[in-house]
């Protein structure tokens, strides 16, 4: 299994860009997972739901299937971070490569996605200078970073060649559980 992170600040297009690189590392024949962040809470389930009256009666986990699909959903007692290689761990193990968003701050090799600033988008301080795990940066205006780089830098808007990149490198991102838990 391969991990790859991809970390930004809002808005700089990191769900649109694995949106996008999914179907292009797909065409070449990879199988493709994707472990995401989210900063406040979330449901994917809704009231009136068989799986959601489940978890209101009090289940620690749901899983619902069908032939197309399966789900788990599970409830923590009380707050609980867990890390991202206990995500990476929840993953199916027949995957090819496991595209994580957000994490910015793990200490998995990451492409940093920077936006130049345009319009209503204030540009952040890029992260690139002060994160050894991060690999490449890909952004819309490779002109525009502030700082030089020895890393790669790669077209935020061409999927294709990011996911040309990932598979020429992909030696590179081999993960392995040992030493993560």
């Amino acid at each position: 299994m391969n991990v790859v992170g991809f970390a930004g600040y809002s808005g700089s297009g990191k769900t649109t860009l694995v949106e996008q690189l999914i179907p292009a590392l797909k065409r070449r024949g990879q199988r493709v997972s994707v472990v995401k962040h989210a900063h406040h809470s979330y449901d994917v389930d809704h009231p009136g739901k068989d799986t959601y009256r489940h978890r209101q009666a009090g289940a620690f986990e749901v899983v619902v299937a069908s032939s197309n699909r399966l789900a788990l959903m599970r409830e923590f007692e009380k707050p609980s971070n867990m890390t991202v290689h206990q995500l990476i761990a929840e993953l199916y193990d027949g995957v090819d490569w496991v595209l994580v968003e957000g994490f910015k701050r793990s200490d998995l090799l990451k492409i940093e996605v920077w936006r130049a600033p345009s319009g209503d988008y204030a540009a952040k301080p890029p992260r690139y200078m002060e994160d050894d795990f991060i690999v490449a940066i890909a952004t819309d205006r490779p002109d525009a970073l502030p700082h030089a780089t020895l890393r790669p830098v790669l077209d935020l808007n061409d999927a294709e060649a990011m996911a040309d990149y990932l598979i020429k490198n992909q030696a590179r991102f081999a993960y392995s559980f040992e030493g993560r838990f």
